[in-house]
């Protein structure tokens, strides 16, 4: 049996980072190929509530940002469904969420994605990583000279929940919260536990199908329902300029400023909290509200008890505890990223931090020989800009030129009117300002020459 064909690089998983590298890396020379476990495109399906949108504006493609001549763009996708007058009309720079994931499978297709190839090992003979991958066909191996991590993150439930109940349909992720809508909906009492838009979204869709009978409680955590800071400075932040000065911090100063930053990216759209308060306020006309919101509440536990859930709660700011009983609770508690086993096999090739997170550097990458990189798996080391849809072509800019060995894509050095850190880089700490062009660090001198030449964009794109 021959040996399998070696391609620049293999990126794991297809969500919206890694169709955006694949776009890219295609019009510079690039071969490479895409692989996912599940057997078609899919992104977010539990949260397709009529209605919603982004909360970036369309530009937050997959390529725009990058190359805004690219044929894979979000405008594109409208002009080749013939959507491109309506949603000019709509005057509107929020995309729908179920017609941004439209857009993704639209891409997909004019792709080099594989689907229901499931990764299953991973290792490296010396001169490329060998990739197993499950298949409905059996197993089968693909070569790659580098590895793009974009496995994604798995939705997390809060220790409170014990593992009795985790299986249990009335208690539900948000991330499944379509499937189980009817089902909740039939509930008379319903708990919504959790702060950000996800939280909200399920809370106001509830609400809106309550019953005389029903009763719907929102809890958080925080001391308010914080709105998501969406000021133009702010924005500033989700730029290559603030990457550089968190980059270059101490990882303990970039831990505490990461905690701080949850409500730059975990908030509500504040429309939609305007929306929510004169739903309740106009129920309110005829009597009480069907809802409870609560704040500065903790969930403690979940237990079962006649055949209800028992939630106990408890407030931060003044230590009371309280129980109240529910038929179904939604648990909009967010994801967490957790590493892929299949990765044991090229352990001693990462690089990780005493605490055995990622030891990402400035432009992605976590491999000791240059040759591995993350998406989205970068929060503590590049802050909130790592979940960012609109940093995702600047991220794929930067992986693309180290590939490369070039800058193929222009990548912004400086875009912000404010000075995130000390003028000209005089720090105690950390590097000088990244420098995409210059960045080939670990690279192999001979990866431009092994990269494959397409002269023809859209053969690219196959």
């Amino acid at each position: 049996m021959s040996a399998p064909a070696v391609h620049d690089a293999i990126a794991i998983g297809a969500g919206p980072f890694n169709l955006g590298f694949a776009a890219l890396a295609g019009p510079a020379g690039l071969d490479v190929v895409v692989l996912e476990g599940r057997d078609a495109p899919q992104w977010h399906p539990g949260m397709m509530l009529a209605g919603t949108h982004l909360q970036v504006p369309f530009l937050a493609d997959l390529v725009t940002l990058a190359d805004p001549t690219h044929p894979l763009s979000f405008l594109a996708f409208l002009k080749d469904t013939g959507r491109i007058y309506p949603f000019y009309i709509r005057e509107d720079f929020y995309a729908l969420r179920t017609e941004y994931a439209r857009y993704l499978a639209w891409a997909a297709e004019r792709l080099p994605v594989r689907y229901a190839h499931q990764v299953t090992d991973l290792r490296h003979d010396g001169s490329a990583y060998l990739v197993t991958a499950h298949t409905p066909d059996g197993p089968r191996t693909l070569a790659a000279r580098n590895l793009i991590l974009g496995t994604g993150t798995e939705p997390q439930m809060p220790r409170a929940v014990p593992g009795t109940l985790r299986s249990d349909p009335r208690v539900v992720h948000s991330s499944g919260y379509l499937p189980a809508r009817d089902r909740l909906l039939a509930a008379e009492r319903i708990a919504v536990v959790g702060s950000g838009q996800s939280a909200a979204e399920v809370f106001d869709d509830l609400l809106a199908g309550a019953g005389e009978h029903r009763h719907v409680e929102w809890l958080t955590r925080s001391p308010r329902f914080f709105p998501l800071e969406y000021t133009k400075p702010t924005l500033e932040m989700t730029s290559p300029d603030y990457i550089d000065h968190f980059t270059a911090l101490p990882q303990s100063v970039r831990d505490h400023l990461g905690a701080e930053h949850q409500g730059l990216y975990k908030g509500v759209n504040a429309d939609l909290l305007n929306s929510i308060y004169d739903h309740l306020y106009a129920a309110s006309v005829d009597g009480p509200a069907p809802a409870t919101l609560r704040t500065a509440t903790a969930l403690e536990g979940i237990r079962e008890s006649a055949g209800r859930l028992v939630l106990t709660l408890r407030h931060s700011e003044d230590g009371g505890i309280q129980e109240t009983e529910v038929d179904a609770v939604v648990l909009a508690t967010g994801y967490g990223y957790r590493q892929p086993d299949f990765l044991a096999g090229v352990e001693e090739r990462l690089s990780r931090l005493p605490d055995g997170r990622w030891d990402v550097d400035r432009g992605y990458g976590i491999g000791r020989h240059g040759d591995v990189f993350v998406q989205n798996a970068e929060l503590h080391t590049h802050g909130f800009t790592a979940p960012d849809l609109g940093m995702g072509a600047y991220r794929n800019s930067v992986l693309v030129n180290r590939l490369c060995g070039r800058e193929h894509y222009v990548v912004e050095r400086r875009i912000a009117f404010q000075e995130f850190g000390t003028p000209g880089g005089h720090t105690t700490f950390g590097p000088a300002a990244f420098d995409p062009a210059a960045d080939t660090a670990g690279v192999p001198a001979e990866a431009a020459a092994q990269t494959t030449p397409l002269t023809d964009l859209q053969e690219s794109l196959r």
